[in-house]
This record gives C-alpha cells, structure tokens and sequence, in this order.
C-alpha cells in the first residue's frame, strides 16, 4: 500500500489509475491525515464473495437449528431470575 499527498494524486492521478489497475492499493493524505483510499476493484469483488459465503453459511445454520417461539425465549431469558 502507497501513501500519496493529496497535491501530489492531484497532478498524477491517471498514474495513480494505471497503478491502481495493476493491483496496488493508493491512499492519500491531507496534513498528514488519511482521506481517501483507492483500491483494485477486484478487492471489492472479494468483499462481494465473502458476503456471500457469509450468507450461504447463516442459511445453512438455520436449516439446522429448529425455530424457537417468543414465549420460551422469554422463558428462557427470565430463567434464573428471581
């Protein structure tokens, strides 16, 4: 990951592209503060799969797990209460 000034991604920012297209991840800082960051649209394909993934297994556990009504949650959450 590069670190850029903000001016600087400014005069360069279509070199910025191209790197960016190659993989790399840029951020750029203002004063010294990170602002920005530009990634690889792969990166973000990844995000969209693992999201995924993370759905297929919630759906998986609940075929597995039997539902349960509002009153034995309620029995439940107020066991041991007393």
């Amino acid at each position: 990951m590069r670190t850029i000034l903000a001016s600087d991604a400014k005069t360069h920012f279509l070199r910025l592209l191209d790197d960016v297209a190659r993989g790399e991840t840029i951020v750029i800082t203002r004063h010294g503060r990170r602002i920005a960051r530009i990634v690889p649209d792969s990166e973000e394909e990844t995000y969209a799969e693992q999201a995924r993934q993370a759905m297929e297994t919630i759906r998986a556990i609940r075929k597995r797990v039997k539902p349960i009504s509002l009153a034995q949650i309620l029995a439940d959450k107020n066991e041991g209460r007393m």
